[in-house]
């Protein structure tokens, strides 16, 4: 390989990487912690509960555990979705199948039967949480 190849791979790599950041949505990637509106709307659960949700809701949307309290109880997981793939024609990567497969398997919580594009975070942990 020549130098110039390596080089400019590296340029389109530092390039790529600086436009995709860590692929969370710059709405919630500039957002302070929300964690005390997690607090706040669930007072009776766990911090590691609450954790726990947001690492399961993390994962199936390929984000990264750090970010996990950059969302709030009341984010529609619908609008998080959608600020992923802005244009229907985008292909994604099954992060709702993954979320209602995940929850099933951690909860034991039919995610389909909830489903409907104005379910939030909040909404869904309360389920979680009531069952």
């Amino acid at each position: 390989m020549s130098v110039t190849y390596i080089v400019i791979l590296g340029i389109v790599i530092f390039l790529a990487s600086a436009f995709y950041v860590d692929g969370l949505p710059k709405k919630y990637r500039l957002r302070k912690c929300m964690g005390k509106y997690w607090k706040s709307e669930f007072p009776n659960s766990s911090k590691k509960d609450i954790h726990e949700f947001l690492i399961l809701f993390t994962d199936a949307f390929a984000f990264s555990n750090k970010d996990k309290l950059n969302f709030a109880p009341n984010d529609k997981i619908y609008d998080i979705y959608t600020a992923l793939y802005p244009s229907k024609w985008m292909a994604d990567s099954l992060e709702l199948e993954t979320l209602a497969i995940d929850i099933e398997n951690q909860y034991s919580l039919c995610f389909n039967e909830l489903w409907s594009e104005d379910l939030t975070l909040g909404e869904l942990f309360s389920r979680i949480k009531n069952t």
